[in-house]
């Protein structure tokens, strides 16, 4: 079976007519004092966690919507907010 999405505005929907946007690497850092590498860091260098991650998805074809969510990238499915201490 596929990966299921939960958009926020329509639902739970096959994970087909959603596009990946990323990691969700937080807030963009801020221009004043940003250096070339700093900045290639935040765009291009990913955690590639294994476990649960939060991400950037789009409803493509679907409301259009982008949205954050977190998957568990070893057994890609959508899981719940993890724990604030964990």
């Amino acid at each position: 079976m596929a990966l299921t999405l939960t958009c926020p505005v329509c639902g739970k929907r096959n994970g087909y007519e959603f596009r990946y946007g990323g990691e969700d690497k937080g807030t963009r850092p801020a221009e004043e004092g940003l250096t070339p590498t700093a900045w290639c860091d935040y765009v291009h260098m990913n955690k590639c966690t294994m476990g649960v991650q939060k991400e950037w998805w789009c409803h493509r074809d679907g409301c259009g919507v982008w949205f954050t969510t977190w998957r568990d990238t070893t057994r890609n499915i959508e899981v719940e907010q993890p724990e604030a201490n964990e």
